[in-house]
């Protein structure tokens, strides 16, 4: 079942703008990710989480990355929200992309401790700004989990969407292993980051696709499903 949104006027411009917010903030987490990893001296993005990346010189750049990707976030949220009136997961997807986004706010504020050597000589004692930091690193990976089943449900009742909700429940999949693979690898010093590495940029573009995929058609014909 389908219901027309607005066909002309502000609202649906407005919808647009805050659902363009969820490719440009996930594309800017993964492309700031991995520039910082690739040129930050002393850093192996390999094996050292991204979060490191708040620390040492120049770390202001990824506490700024995760404020404003967490705010862009937000706002594909409520875009989101706008557009699926009704209907399976009209409701929790956007709760649940919201927290997601929400996360990245607070874990820009909160600042992750030093782990694996990152920075070099650095205390790595726990700290509580350091355990926040964990706890809402791990709400992030299991909200945007959680988002991807709850659209794939909604695309489900529609066979058109056949292809969207494979492909969701597939990032689901893929989210989730590399956060329990993280865990296994970064405990035996394996390769901890990377494996973290596939898991972000697997939820970012799944994000960005699901933007272009809803801002498709044209403003006049948009409707949500």
């Amino acid at each position: 079942m389908e219901t027309s949104a607005q066909s002309a006027g502000e609202q649906p411009v407005a919808i647009r703008l805050l659902l363009a917010c969820g490719a440009i903030g996930s594309l800017l987490n993964i492309v700031v990710m991995l520039i910082l990893g690739a040129t930050r001296p002393g850093y192996n993005a390999w094996y050292v989480p991204d979060s490191n990346l708040e620390l040492g010189v120049g770390g202001w750049i990824q506490i700024t990355n995760y404020l404003v990707t967490g705010a862009l976030l937000l706002g594909f949220a409520i875009g989101l929200r706008l557009l699926l009136r009704t209907g399976r997961g009209s409701t929790w997807g956007p709760i649940l992309l919201g927290i997601y986004g929400l996360t990245f706010i607070i874990t820009g504020i909160f600042v992750t401790d030093p782990v694996l050597g990152y920075p070099p000589g650095a205390s790595s004692t726990p700290t509580v700004h350091g355990t926040l930091h964990d706890l809402f690193g791990q709400l992030q990976f299991i909200s945007l989990i959680a988002a991807c089943f709850v659209l794939a449900r909604r695309d489900a009742a529609n066979p058109a969407r056949r292809g969207w909700t494979w492909y969701s429940v597939a990032t689901g999949l893929l989210v989730a292993a590399s956060d329990v693979f993280f865990f296994l690898t970064f405990e035996m010093g394996g390769p901890a980051g990377l494996i973290e590495r596939i898991g972000i940029i697997g939820g970012g573009m799944w994000i960005a696709l699901l933007t272009v995929r809803l801002m498709s058609r044209p403003v006049s014909r948009m409707s949500v499903e």
